[in-house]
């Protein structure tokens, strides 16, 4: 027998707990009543589900009913391409770490079909804004009609690596990257915060390092005098597409970097070409992770 809706908010509620309690996330409850509200069903589809075994492997659940749904798995958007709804518990951590405020202005940047949209749409409040930025045309097209219903999200069909096109409050990329998109830096507000992951294509990260490392979260917070950032842990992502997939030089550097120890130690993300080698983690072009730190100061 299916729960019913008020048996579903129970469960809900119960998941939302839960998965802010795994991640070592307490006293933010408007994170948790926003995992509570926003029902995961709307936004992958109709059963049967599949459930995520990692490597691109997938086994049906063995119920349809939504409440399954409310457990930490991945469940299988685009199965043929390793593209999931993610894992709840990472985005409660990364989202904690974001701290969207009501009446900031969101841009989230590989919305899948909408659900974390969804739940910053709930953070910000109707004085607030996200800007859901999904590349497929098909996952969009869900995310829009998943989504037609909430006043304060616009759904983009674009490139990532070219949005935010206006200022923003939080900039949150939920895919794998190699190289950082000038536009996430450029329209990030002071004060405001950027969330990203750095992963290598499955074609070079299925070649695990010694140290098994494959992905590196960082959270970075614009600062008066530069780019704050720090260590969120190692996520796993679907790669991204096009340019932000990085050369293969690229590509090389940030094998080497999660070959290396240090991704920990990050401190700050560093703009220009003038940071010493021996302080950066990874260096890009035009910026670098690097190990030293960035002045506090208050104005702007």
């Amino acid at each position: 027998m299916r729960f019913d809706e008020q048996q579903l908010a129970v469960v809900r509620r119960a998941y939302a707990r839960q998965m802010l309690a795994l991640v070592g996330v307490e006293g933010n409850r408007r994170l948790q009543d926003a995992f509570a509200t926003i029902p995961r069903e709307r936004f992958v589809g109709e059963p049967p589900w599949q459930l995520s075994q990692g490597r691109r492997r997938y086994a049906a659940l063995a119920s349809d009913d939504p409440a399954v749904l409310y457990q930490d798995v991945l469940i299988a958007l685009a199965p043929e391409r390793g593209i999931n709804n993610g894992s709840p518990s990472l985005h409660a951590l990364w989202l904690n770490a974001l701290d969207p405020r009501e009446g900031e202005r969101i841009v989230h940047i590989g919305a899948g079909t909408g659900y974390y949209s969804a739940i910053l749409a709930q953070l910000v409040g109707p004085g607030g804004h996200v800007a859901a930025v999904e590349y497929d045309p098909v996952l969009a097209e869900r995310a829009a009609a998943n989504l037609a219903d909430m006043t304060n999200v616009t759904v983009i069909r674009g490139d990532g690596a070219e949005w935010p096109r206006e200022p923003a409050d939080c900039i949150y990329v939920n895919f794998a990257v190699v190289r950082l998109s000038p536009f996430w830096l450029d329209q990030l507000l002071p004060g405001g915060r950027l969330i990203f992951p750095l992963g290598l294509p499955s074609s070079r990260s299925g070649r695990r390092n010694r140290r098994g490392l494959v992905g590196a979260g960082f959270l970075v917070e614009r600062r008066a005098d530069g780019f704050a950032a720090s260590w969120l842990g190692e996520p796993s992502f679907v790669s991204a597409e096009g340019v932000l997939a990085g050369s293969e030089g690229e590509q090389a550097a940030l094998a080497a970097a999660f070959e290396s120890e240090g991704a920990e130690s990050v401190r700050s993300l560093q703009r220009g070409e003038g940071a010493p080698s021996e302080r950066c983690w990874l260096r890009g072009e035009g910026w670098c992770l690097s190990y030293d730190e960035v002045p506090v100061r208050s104005e702007y």
